[in-house]
């Protein structure tokens, strides 16, 4: 619209001998706000891409929003089936940014930087991996397909994975089913620290389940959930030698409980 036009429409048009409204242009959008939210959780299994990191753990998430940029730290400390030098315990910072393609379509960039300060180095753990990603969320009919690629720099690897969502609304609790299933391949050709020749790591891994939330206050929610992971086809592999199983790759039945604070 030009400005000519925006003066006309501006003002009262007389047609005839009628007077018309005023029309004014379109308000600016509002300018992003800061929000976080504050998510202590509760898992009965620590399942990572259908490998087994450990038993029941708590993992808390602090998670800022600005805009179309997300930005958090996410935690793990377990509290049974304590697997060493691997997550005992893990920090992990993550970022994103989201941008709109249409009403049904966004292309997301973003990273994760995965810590783990005890790590046994001498054993063949990193205590750090860098792993940015690109996804594209796309929703036809309520059903939210996210297929997404990671590449970490550190274990030298690519991960695709696509991701489906659906909510049942539950109208009568006051709440909604999330369903969510996923699939996944990965291969990493430096699985392992201080080895030569370097450790390759490949395999499969998928996962079905459901969540419900429920709000508390305005600005806080329960949510319970349950998710079924499997890891298949999960081999090692070092140079020459044959390659052997990962007996971490399982599959178990995850439950879990989160509280979500927004301020």
């Amino acid at each position: 619209m030009n400005t000519k036009l925006l003066l006309t429409l501006a003002g009262a048009l007389v047609v005839g001998s009628s007077l018309l409204p005023a029309q004014t242009a379109p308000a600016a959008p509002a300018a992003p706000t800061l929000g976080f939210t504050f998510t202590p959780a509760f898992v009965s299994q620590y399942m990572f891409r259908g490998v087994r990191l450990g038993g029941a753990a708590f993992q808390p998430t602090l998670e800022g929003a600005y805009g179309n940029y997300t930005f958090g730290v996410w935690a793990s400390t377990p509290v049974k089936d304590k697997v060493p030098g691997v997550s005992d315990p893990e920090i992990d910072v993550y970022g994103s940014y989201t941008a709109s393609i249409n009403d049904a379509a966004s292309f997301v960039t973003g990273f994760t930087w995965y810590n783990y300060p005890d790590a046994d180095k001498s054993a063949g753990f990193y205590k750090s991996t860098f792993e940015p990603s690109i996804a594209l969320n796309y929703t036809v009919g309520g059903l939210k397909l996210t297929p997404k690629l990671y590449y970490d720099f550190i274990l030298d690897g690519l991960t695709a994975e696509v991701t489906a969502f659906y909510a049942v609304p539950m109208k009568d609790l006051g709440s909604e089913l999330d369903f969510t299933a996923t699939w996944g391949t990965y291969k990493w050709d430096e699985a392992a620290e201080n080895t030569t020749p370097s450790v390759k790591n490949w395999g499969d891994y998928w996962s079905v389940g459901v969540a419900m939330p429920f709000q508390v206050t305005t600005a806080s929610k329960i949510t319970v959930g349950f998710a079924y992971v499997k890891g298949d086809g999960n081999y090692f592999k070092q140079g020459s030698l044959p390659r052997t199983e990962n007996t971490a790759a399982v599959g178990r039945g995850v439950v879990s409980l989160a509280y979500s604070l927004s301020f």
